[in-house]
Parts: structure tokens; sequence; C-alpha cells
């Protein structure tokens, strides 16, 4: 989800010049005497039922220790990756374990307190996907790495709700899947309907949802309901490059491919009556709609052009991590800020990105039902970021610091009463919008006090893969992958059919056992569940 096609290693470009890596930069993991799994497993100690933590030594150079959360179902997906790992002779051609990752990114400087893996932790590029780590912006050794925030920059998914109930819909079902298929464009060249010049594209990226909201995309209230109000206040367009710029401009407003979807949902479940209420939801069978996409071309180029940038920046300044996918720069440094900058103008993109989907996913509505998106109560429950790295004030040692706050494939999830979260959510935490996959069920969970202090205020982001997009294609029949979704009552419209085997609920982990996880080890509460009716894909 956040990082490169899994089981591809995909070379970085190589900057002019000499080699880096014939530089001091990297410490290879082949330096190490190959160890089997069961003395890899003396490094992984099982501290309560649902996390265990990863002793420093596990790789070279830590500096703090790991600990990634799995229950006793989801734990054998991590371990067996790690078990196959053990056996091969050298890991060309493939990510390394999880598990090796997480402690790799222990051995980045200027880390705080633990490298966290959550329950949906697999493999990705440079981090895990499920990665998060903390960097202390008082040190001036620490470091921030475009492999922490993944190249789909602000990949989230937003959940918009209604006062349609689940019979108000099932007669039109079909027409309203075409309707928002009809409306928002998706699919690997799709290109966005909503007029957008190069200069909106400028101010869209400075703005954020800013943007939107002056072009009349946007409600106010969506503004308040987005995390960092919908828009990073660091960006600089002129940090993205004219080639990020040209891949962005035709594909504002789109959903894109890959594991992006538009969904309409129902409420399955209510966990929390009382939190569900804050959020405008007060009975099953009340339809919502979530919608999850990123930064499209764009955030890509920003993350590619950063990882030269930062080679050059670590052969300068003798930065040494474990593997090379962890290119990296100093934050206070030119190249650490160009990419900070550059990334948030990418973040700010996703934004207007989502805000855009959300005014036509709103006329869609509106064009069946025949009543406008007020009166259908079309409200944004919140908006949360996937991939992204953002400055924030944690307790540390007792002491409050400003860390940078790396979180790839993780949802922010601060605790009630943060002043970061909007005024409704006060009492109740911030809303964890939790994807699942297709066929399967959603949740909305909610921040704690614990997670705060245990995982920086982070938790799951979905269900995290557990079979390759290879894998995927090649065990599955997309016939079959259809047909089980049409006897299941789910519509589905989709631009790419043979994408649809790479999405099958067989290609990920259990999301309730994901969910149960974090519940289970108080980092995130469950508010509500939802399953889907109609799925939108790419």
């Amino acid at each position: 989800q956040a990082g490169l096609v899994q089981g591809r290693r995909t070379r970085l470009p190589t900057p002019p010049g000499p080699s880096p890596l014939r530089s001091a930069s990297y410490r290879l993991l082949g330096a190490m005497a190959k160890r089997t799994f069961d003395q890899e497993m003396n490094f992984c100690v099982r501290e309560t039922p649902t996390m265990y933590s990863i002793k420093e030594g596990f790789v070279p150079g830590m500096n703090v220790p790991g600990r990634f959360y799995v229950n006793e179902a989801l734990e054998k997906l991590v371990f067996d990756e790690l078990r196959s790992f053990s056996r091969q002779s050298s890991n060309v051609g493939g990510f390394l374990p999880a598990i090796k990752q997480i402690g790799n990114v222990g051995a980045l400087p200027g880390i705080c307190k633990y490298s966290i893996g959550l329950p949906d932790v697999h493999s990705g590029y440079g981090f895990a996907i499920g990665n998060v780590a903390a960097f202390d912006m008082g040190n001036p050794e620490s470091v921030v790495s475009p492999g922490g925030v993944g190249f789909d920059i602000n990949c989230g998914v937003r959940l918009v709700r209604t006062n349609l109930l689940i019979n108000d819909v099932l007669p039109v079902k079909e027409r309203l899947a075409q309707s928002l298929f009809d409306h928002i464009p998706v699919g690997v060249g799709s290109m966005g309907i909503i007029p957008t010049k190069q200069q909106d594209l400028e101010e869209a990226l400075q703005l954020g949802i800013d943007w939107s909201l002056r072009e009349g995309y946007a409600w106010p209230e969506d503004k308040e309901h987005c995390e960092e109000y919908g828009r990073m206040l660091n960006a600089d367009p002129a940090k993205v490059s004219s080639r990020a710029k040209k891949r962005g401009l035709p594909q504002l407003g789109t959903l894109g491919a890959g594991n992006h979807y538009a969904e309409i949902q129902v409420v399955d479940e209510i966990y929390d009556p009382f939190v569900a209420k804050k959020m405008g939801v007060d009975q099953k069978g009340q339809v919502c709609i979530m919608i999850h996409s990123g930064s499209r071309g764009l955030g890509h180029q920003v993350a590619t052009d950063s990882l030269v940038e930062m080679e050059r920046a670590m052969t300068r300044d003798n930065i040494q991590t474990n593997d090379r996918q962890l290119a990296c720069a100093r934050i206070n440094s030119q190249e650490g800020q160009n990419y900070m900058q550059g990334m948030s103008a990418a973040a700010n993109y996703a934004w207007v990105n989502r805000s855009s989907m959300t005014f036509l996913t709103r006329q869609a509505f509106a064009k069946v039902f025949n009543q406008s998106p007020e009166d259908l109560d079309m409200h944004v429950i919140y908006d949360v970021s996937h991939n992204i790295a953002k400055v924030e004030e944690h307790m540390v040692d007792g002491q409050c610091k400003q860390l940078l706050v790396h979180r790839k494939g993780s949802t922010r999830a601060f605790p009630p009463h943060h002043p970061l979260i909007p005024v409704d959510y006060q009492l109740t935490g911030q809303p964890v919008i939790v994807g699942g996959t297709m066929g399967t069920c959603s949740y909305v969970l909610t921040g704690t006090d614990q997670g705060m202090r245990d995982t920086f205020g982070s938790t799951c982001h979905g269900a995290g893969r557990a079979l390759s997009r290879n894998k995927s294609r090649n065990n599955l029949d997309y016939g079959d992958v259809l047909k089980r979704l049409e006897d299941m009552g789910i519509s589905i419209r989709v631009a790419s059919p043979k994408l649809i085997m790479e999405e099958a609920p067989e290609s990920y982990k259990d999301v309730t056992q994901v969910v149960q996880t974090c519940h289970d080890a108080n980092i995130s509460k469950m508010a509500i569940k939802l399953k889907p009716i109609a799925v939108v894909k790419g």
C-alpha cells in the first residue's frame, strides 16, 4: 500500500559521480554471518499477548530496540517471512522481511524509544509498511527518510456519512454504483474532469483543502474533519519538480488504480454508541462512502526525486544505514528540508484530490436520489493520512520533545482532549478510518492515551498484504473473485478487471484480527464496523 510492489526490489535512481555504493554509507547485512531461524528468534520476545520486542543486536548498529504488535492469529505470517529469509543464501530480488526492516529502522540516527511495527506490517521499500518511527528534532544527527513515508505520499482514507439507510439504496444500488463510476475518473491513466490549469496546481500544492474550499469543491466543515485540517503549512511548490507537476496536473481528482477505491458501505456493528453518535452514525444499516486515494504520480515523483538528492547527502555526511533503500538526510540539511517541503506539497495535493472526489461523490448521490448533498447529510466524518511524516510533540522519558514522526502504512490516532483534533471529537478521541479489503469489512476506531504513550499516537491503517501482487495474479482467477463478490451482494465497477486478483480478500491479512490486536493492545478502540455493498476500483 505504501511502498512499491512487494517482492520486487526496485533500483534507486543513481546520481552522477562516484557510486554511493562504494562509499561507507551502507552497513551491509551480509557482513554478518547468516543466522538460522531459531537464532533469529532469540532476539524476538513476546512481551504481551499482542506485542513482541526485538532486542538490539538483531541487525547491526541498532540505536533503539524494535517492537511489533501481532496476536497469535497474525504472528505466523510475520515469522514465515523471516523463516523464508533465513533459508535463502542471498536476498537478491526481494524486500527484506518486515521484522528485519523494523530492526534496520532502529539503526537510523536520531531515532527515539523504539522502531514500531503495527499488526498490518509487511515488507516494503526501506521501511516496512506499517512501520512507525520518531526522530528527535533537537538532535542534529536525526534524519528524514522518504522510505519512511512511502511513494504514495498522503495516501489516505476519507469516510463520508449520509442519512440514507440500506433499504433506500438497495433498489437503486446498481444505478448508484454506475453513477459513482461515471463521476469519479478511475484507472491507471485516468484524467481528472475538474478543470485544472498549471496555476491551479501551484495553488493547490500550497493551499491544500483551502484551494478546494475557495473553488467551491469542499464544504467548510470538511476542513475541520481532516488531519492537519487538510493543509501542511510548510509546503513549498517550488520544491516539487516540473516532472512531478506534469504527472500531477492531469490526475487531480482521480482515484487511480491498485488498492485505491471508492466504496458504498453500510454500518454493520456499533461497538460504542456514544462515539458513533458524535460521528453522526446512529443506527445499523446507515449508508456511508469510503474514499481511498493519495497523491497519484506527483507524490511518486517527489519521492523518487528526493532519493537521488539524499544519496548524495549520505555520502557527504557519512550517514550509515543497513539498507540502501533507507536513503535519508539530516532533517536540518538542505536535502532534508527540500524533501519535507516537497512532501508537504504532495500531501496537500492528496487532500485536494480526495476533496475533489468527495465533490464528485456528492454529485453522483444527488443525481440518483434527486436531493441535494446537504439534504442527504453527506458530511465528512474524518480524513486520515496513511503515508506521511510530521513534526509533533510527544513525551519521551518524562520530557516533552518535538519529534518528526514517520508513519508509513499507519494512521495517526490521537487521544481525547488532544489540542490537534476537532472540537467534535474532543471527548471521543480522533477517528481512525481503517479500510478493509474488497468484499470484507472496514472499521472506525478512536485514539487512546496508551497509544499516545506506546506508539507515538499511531495505529494500523488497513489489512496489510499477505500475498505479493505477483502471487495474487498467479494464484487467483478474476472471474472467480468477481463471482464471489456478486454472490455476497456487492456491486462492482472496475476499470481493469485483471487488477481484481491483486486486491482479492485472500491477498490480505484478516482486517478483523488486525483491528482486534490494536483494540486489545489499547492503542486504539473499536467504534464502528462497516461492510461494502458497492465497490468502484481502478
